[in-house]
């Protein structure tokens, strides 16, 4: 890989603006399902939610072939075409509200290159505020790993999905889902709706589920079980989910504060974790 200083975009920052509208927000509730009742002007924004208050703008004419926007403006210029969204933690301070003005702030805070079996690695961390009427509401830390495009698909060592508690069980994930994700982030990677790009170029075997979707649904599954919202929530990808797969999701350890779940492929032995979380509540004032 050319040598490039990803030490200078290190503390580069870029300022967003954006928000979820009433009419967005009724979209999310028909992907992801929700609230009861409509979402309407002054609601309180479902938990990750602000994942759809700002949306990518660069023009389809200047997209990679993999459907990313070019990198080497704020992202560092990573010459590896495969980009993952590996993880990240969550902090929430504040509610956000539908149709409520919001600012993000965009921190790059650490470029690593590493060496792994599968080659070359480049890991971004990127933290964001996002702020609202009131002030600061989420801090945010985003892991991007980038690498190389392999010849073949070979999957990770596959972890055995553990717990006995289901805290939701036989969700489907068919490509229609995938699609309408995407359409709600604007996120034009092809590895989600593009079934010929996603098998003969990057090699997979089928649609790949969305790290942030897999988040979004263990976020839900934690905040029903709990009957409120965390206050901090981390979720890291151990391995990739694709479309046409039954999903579940399980609590593999509970406490009074805090749960450790993850989503599992239901393929038979009791299926394979495809993402693990944590979430954790402060005690009530």
């Amino acid at each position: 890989m050319d040598q490039i200083n990803f030490s200078a975009w290190e503390n580069r920052v870029e300022t967003r603006t954006g928000g979820l509208s009433a009419q967005l927000a009724a979209m999310a509730q028909a992907t992801l399902g929700g609230p009861d009742r409509a979402l309407g002007p002054g609601d309180v924004m479902p938990p990750l939610w602000h994942w759809f208050a700002f949306p990518p703008t660069t023009p389809t004419g200047d997209l990679g072939r993999d459907g990313h926007p070019p990198l080497g403006d704020f992202l560092p210029p990573v010459r590896l075409e495969r980009r993952m969204w590996a993880g990240g933690s969550l902090a929430f301070h504040a509610p956000l509200h539908i149709d409520e003005p919001l600012t993000r702030t965009s921190t790059i805070r650490k470029v690593t290159e590493k060496a792994g079996e599968a080659g070359p690695m480049v890991f971004v961390t990127v933290e964001h505020e996002i702020a609202g009427r009131n002030g600061r509401a989420i801090t945010e830390r985003q892991d991007i790993v980038y690498l190389q495009i392999p010849d073949s698909y070979t999957p990770p060592r596959k972890i055995a999905a553990q717990g006995d508690t289901v805290l939701a069980d036989k969700i489907d994930i068919p490509p229609t889902l995938l699609f309408r994700y995407s359409a709600l982030t604007f996120n034009a990677h092809r590895i989600h709706y593009d079934l010929p790009y996603a098998t003969q170029v990057e090699h997979y075997p089928g649609l790949v589920v969305h790290g942030p979707l897999q988040a979004t649904l263990l976020m839900d599954a934690a905040t029903r079980f709990m009957r409120r919202a965390p206050d901090h929530f981390t979720f890291r990808g151990v391995h990739p989910m694709f479309a046409g797969h039954t999903m579940r999701i399980l609590a593999e350890t509970m406490f009074q504060d805090r749960l450790v779940l993850c989503t599992a492929a239901t393929d038979g032995h009791g299926g394979h974790q495809g993402m693990q979380a944590t979430a954790c509540w402060e005690d009530e004032a």
